[in-house]
């Protein structure tokens, strides 16, 4: 139990002198994955658009693309529906304008693989477009990926998604797999897929390295939708995400090393950008931070959050970047958020926003919680440390912040500088709380000295 008598040791560390020439340092060298000049279209295999499952012409495109040493797999202009895709290295598959992959909602289709589900190793259904352990892949294009989400999306217990009393649901299986996460059981163990009802992804990278994803559109995923987890190197340029689901996070950077993220759009049922590194003792066993993130030039709609750090951040997350981005929707929580627990542990340090237009957001602008779902019962130590946002114009949100930090672990070093938030109604919370710095802050039109 975290409480006022538990002490630990704080580790701070100082911001960089210059953080956006750092984050330009990020975004400037990351390397594009190296795709040979080679098409291999999936009708040349068998596929038909409009025709039956196009699943072996797909995989047969794939192998003929990496015995020829990469290229692009190209799906063309029409409807293919597909059961699930893995992607080999030096290959990128290329969705043509007007063409769309749908998805099979047969769970059979989707073969089992050691993946990650809600920060945890398991084995489980494929995502519908996996990569694992392969270098130089991507997904570029402006067609679409169709996940055909609401299929799926009852799985998650909630009623307004489908879910009646009687149905099976994911709520025996993921109590079941985080408990054996607690308890070290061998990920090969942690098997479900059939009865378990754990739903997949629709794109994960895995332990890869120089991953693109670009001009695509990802739409009603069963669970996230762009999941890349241990993987350094990664890109996510132009990219459209749409679906209001269960879980249905825009992006997830879990446990990677070096990601850009520009000018995207997200639309989702839950966090636009949710960055973690694992959770629990499996986060803290793998010991992966996610580090070296930048998000530029992107615009969130309707979700949980715009950028959000949490909660399964066990392993640590460091230096990430957020600048000239929109966000604006009565469907979307916060513009910032901040979510751990004495449960996670794990510090996040050195968080800098800046250029942040916001209309409206439906609850706070900005909430840093360690209250968030076991709160103070755990005995691993939160930390958030030297958040720094910068130029954030709010025109409606009924709070400014909600920063709540613990007995015995504080939030440390918050500054808000040449902000302005409009529309507000309530006063701030602020507990548990080191060094918060307003520097020319307005709420409704009149400078603050504390919020």
């Amino acid at each position: 139990m975290l409480g006022a008598a538990a002490l630990w040791p704080v580790a701070t560390a100082a911001a960089p002198a210059s953080p956006w020439q750092a984050a330009r340092r990020i975004a400037d060298t990351i390397p594009a994955p190296a795709i040979p000049r080679r098409d291999v279209p999936i009708t040349r295999h068998g596929a038909v658009a409009g025709g039956p499952p196009a699943t072996a012409a797909i995989a047969a495109a794939i192998a003929a693309c990496a015995a020829a040493g990469g290229g692009r797999v190209v799906v063309p202009p029409g409807r293919f529906h597909t059961g699930a895709i893995r992607l080999g290295s030096n290959m990128a598959l290329h969705l043509s304008a007007g063409a769309t992959l749908v998805f099979s909602t047969d769970p059979a289709d989707y073969p089992m693989v050691a993946t990650r589900w809600e920060g945890v190793e398991c084995v489980n259904y494929a995502p519908l477009v996996f990569a694992d352990g392969e270098t130089d892949v991507a997904i570029t294009g402006t067609g679409t990926l169709d996940g055909q989400g609401a299929a799926w999306w009852p799985w998650s217990s909630g009623p307004q998604f489908g879910w009646k009393p009687g149905m099976p649901d994911q709520r025996a299986a993921r109590t079941r797999l985080f408990a054996m996460a607690e308890a070290g059981v061998p990920v090969a163990e942690r098997r479900f897929g059939a009865g378990g009802y754990l739903r997949p992804p629709l794109v994960q990278f895995q332990n890869c390295a120089r991953v693109l994803v670009e001009g695509v559109t990802l739409r009603d995923s069963p669970l996230w939708n762009c999941h890349a987890v241990l993987c350094r190197d990664v890109v996510m340029r132009g990219v459209a995400v749409r679906g209001h689901g269960p879980n249905n996070d825009g992006c997830n950077p879990e446990s990677v090393d070096r990601m850009l993220i520009e000018r995207c759009t997200f639309d989702t049922g839950d966090d636009c950008i949710a960055i973690k590194s694992g959770r629990n003792a499996n986060g803290r066993r793998v010991a992966r931070p996610a580090q070296d993130i930048v998000i530029r030039d992107c615009r969130m709609r309707a979700g949980h959050g715009g950028l959000v750090i949490g909660s399964e951040i066990s392993g640590d997350v460091r230096r990430v970047f957020m600048e000239r981005c929109t966000m604006d929707s009565p469907d979307l929580w916060y513009a910032v958020r901040i979510k751990n627990n004495a449960m996670r542990g794990g510090a996040v340090d050195q968080v800098h926003c800046r250029d942040i237009r916001v209309g409206q957001v439906a609850r706070a602008a900005i909430t840093c919680d360690f209250n968030y779902e076991e709160g103070a019962n755990g005995g691993f130590r939160p930390s958030l440390s030297n958040l720094l946002i910068e130029r954030m114009d709010v025109a409606r949100a009924p709070q400014v912040a909600d920063i709540q930090g613990l007995p015995g672990a504080p939030v440390s070093d918050i500054t808000l500088r040449d902000c302005r938030f409009a529309g507000v109604t309530r006063p701030s919370v602020v507990a548990h709380i080191d060094r918060l710095g307003l520097n020319n802050v307005r709420v409704n039109g009149r400078p603050v000295s504390r919020i």
